[in-house]
């Protein structure tokens, strides 16, 4: 069960901008790893694919200090755990990454729905649920295009360029208090 106590005064600016700090982080995010990462990973793959859980508990973090979302500590959780198989699964190649990949995305992204179900008040939601139900469906893709002949992290830099939208869109749309 999740909580959600939000501070009127505080909580829609900070998540506000945290939202738009998370689109840019995407969206630089995903054009390095186009750019350097497609079809093997390298150090600059390595770095890139432990550092986007890494930020995600980071934001994590900020979000949770300022709306006492209980989920959100399972969030920090789940990508600090991500963060670790992602480093390990780096070292088999890229299917192994795109499993560890799309399980952190199934299980952020049905973090992610509850959350934003429960924030709906706040306005600015939508694109935050809509963002976790698409995480969940691209996870499940990921775990299975692992096992396709040539995977490509490219697909996962487009997953993070369509999060980086959403959380664009929801700092948007989202109410201020």
């Amino acid at each position: 069960m999740v909580t959600i106590v939000d501070s009127p005064a505080g909580t829609a600016p900070a998540l506000r901008r945290l939202y738009f700090v998370r689109f840019a982080f995407a969206v630089v995010w995903a054009a390095l790893l186009f750019l350097t990462s497609k079809t093997a990973v390298g150090p600059i793959g390595v770095v890139l694919v432990v550092a986007y859980p890494l930020f995600d508990v980071a934001a994590a973090v900020v979000d949770a200090r300022s709306s006492r979302a209980a989920g959100l500590y399972v969030n920090i959780a789940i990508s600090l755990l991500a963060g670790i198989g992602l480093a390990i699964a780096s070292a088999s190649g890229v299917p192994a990454v795109l499993r560890v990949w799309g399980a952190w995305a199934v299980v952020a992204g049905l973090v992610q729905l509850i959350v934003a179900v429960g924030r709906r008040g706040m306005g600015g939601q939508w694109p935050m649920i809509l963002s976790g139900g698409i995480s969940v469906l691209a996870g499940a893709n990921f775990i299975l295009s692992a096992g396709a002949p040539n995977p490509s992290l490219a697909t996962v830099a487009g997953y993070a360029v369509l999060g980086g939208i959403f959380f664009l869109v929801s700092a948007i749309r989202i109410r201020r208090a």
